[in-house]
Formats: C-alpha cells, structure tokens, sequence
C-alpha cells in the first residue's frame, strides 16, 4: 500500500511555500514542529523547569493542535445557544428595512430619531435612493440571529488559546506593512507589536469585517470574542488537573486587558 502511495504521489510537486524560509506558512509549520523556537508562555514547564526533553503531546505540538481545534465546537454550540435561545436579535439588513419602511411610510415602527436622522441613514439615500442597509455580499445577510457573531466566538475562542501557549509580551522582530497603494510590503515604524497585541487585533479585525459588510453590529463582535474566550478558558480550566509536569498556569491577558491565571 504504501508503495503504491508513493508511486501514485510521487510526480506531484512540493508546495512552492515549503521552499521559502520567510514565507508566512514555512515559518508557521517549523514553529509548529519545533524546527524553529517561538516564544511560549514562560509559565510552560518546558521553558524553565524541564531541560532534558522538548515538549512535544503536552506543551508542544500535539497539543497546540489539539487546543485550537479543540476550541471551536464549543464556543459555537455556546454562540449558537445564544443566538436563538436567549437574544434572537436583528442584523443589521433586516433594521435597515424597518428603517426603510418608516421613513417611506409603508410601516410605523418604535425608532429612535436618532437612528431616523442620522447621517448615515441619509447618506444611505442620498446614494443608492433606498433607506435599505447596503451588503458586500450579493445574497445579503445569512437569516440566523446577529448576536453574538458565530465568527468572532470561533476567533476568540482560537485566539485565547495561542494567547495561553505563547508568551503575549514577545516583541515582534523586524514586523512589516503594506506601502500606501497596498503593492509590496515596507519596515514597519510605530511602537512595539507583541504577540498579544498582533492576536487581539486579529481577533477584532475578522469580526469587524463582517460589520463593515453590513452583516453584523460592533456589540456582536465584542461581545463574541468575549464568549469564545470564555469557552477557551474553561477548557483549559479543565485540563489543568491532568497535567504530570510541574505546572502552576497559564496567565493571560483577557480581551478586557485584564490579567487571567488559569
């Protein structure tokens, strides 16, 4: 069989990123390995304590694979729970078309003028000619509840967890961004990006995304990186009895900026 395995796959090529030492992917698969070393989170039994073995199906690899993949299940079924079960809330197409309604006449609704004379819906009108809240996505909004967003739950859910296995406070060497007509990739200069600052932006910005798509609210992003996190942390509450290596907890920094010992 698995000579047959390697006949069969021997002509296929070798991804062109597995080549690239800089490439994003590269790096990310030799952390993942150990080939090259990341900065984990010193409270790991690995980096200070345990010196005559590398971690490898507890604070290693295995695990962090275990830990992301782990995480999202969860942190959905709880978002999903909460959407339907508890808030059933409006996103945002469907307020736009009461919004439209009211103003048109077709429907009296309890609105507040503030939303009626605000200059985002009168810009709204002034441009396309309707009240309706515009898309990005042709199909429109998916028709289950906003609220919590299912997207920012599964990525603070993820993220949670990297910020548990690395170190937060790690400052990114040498970090880049793209020049002004978004072409090519310039040294970055501003204050220190860590590790922790670069996830929660991460964390923010996927959620935001679908705001600015006109698919969710602000509170659905803030609010979903929070119960994904909470999720996280649960799960690695559990976990922590189970260890045989000396280990005191992960610490990490909530979304909230507040400091968590699991």
């Amino acid at each position: 069989m698995s000579l047959r395995l390697h006949e069969a796959t021997a002509g296929l090529s070798c991804p062109r990123f597995l080549s690239a030492r800089t490439d994003v992917f590269a790096l990310a698969d030799r952390i993942a390995w150990g080939e090259d070393k990341a900065p984990l989170d010193p409270a790991s039994p690995y980096v200070s304590q345990i010196a005559n073995q590398d971690a490898f199906t507890t604070f290693g690899p295995v695990e962090w694979f275990d830990l992301i993949g782990r995480a999202p299940r969860p942190a959905h079924e709880a978002v999903w729970f909460q959407k339907w079960r508890i808030h059933r809330s409006l996103r945002p197409e469907e307020y736009g078309g009461r919004v439209h309604n009211h103003l048109t006449g077709a429907f009296a609704y309890p609105l507040h003028a503030d939303v009626l004379n605000s200059q985002a819906v009168q810009e709204t009108f002034s441009r396309y000619g309707t009240y309706l809240c515009a898309q990005a996505y042709p199909d429109g909004a998916p028709t289950h509840c906003a609220y919590p967003s299912g997207h920012s739950v599964g990525t603070g859910a993820t993220i949670t967890m990297l910020k548990a296995i690395f170190d937060e406070s790690f400052v990114i060497p040498d970090p880049v961004e793209p020049t002004a007509d978004g072409l090519s990739l310039q040294s970055y200069t501003g204050p220190p990006l860590t590790v922790g600052g670069e996830l929660n932006k991460l964390a923010f910005n996927i959620g935001m995304a679908r705001v600015m798509a006109g698919i969710h609210w602000r509170s659905d992003v803030i609010q979903g990186n929070k119960l994904g996190q909470e999720v996280s942390i649960a799960i690695l509450q559990d976990m922590k009895p189970a260890y045989n290596e000396p280990y005191s907890g992960f610490t990490l920094t909530k979304f909230d900026r507040t400091t968590f010992e699991i």
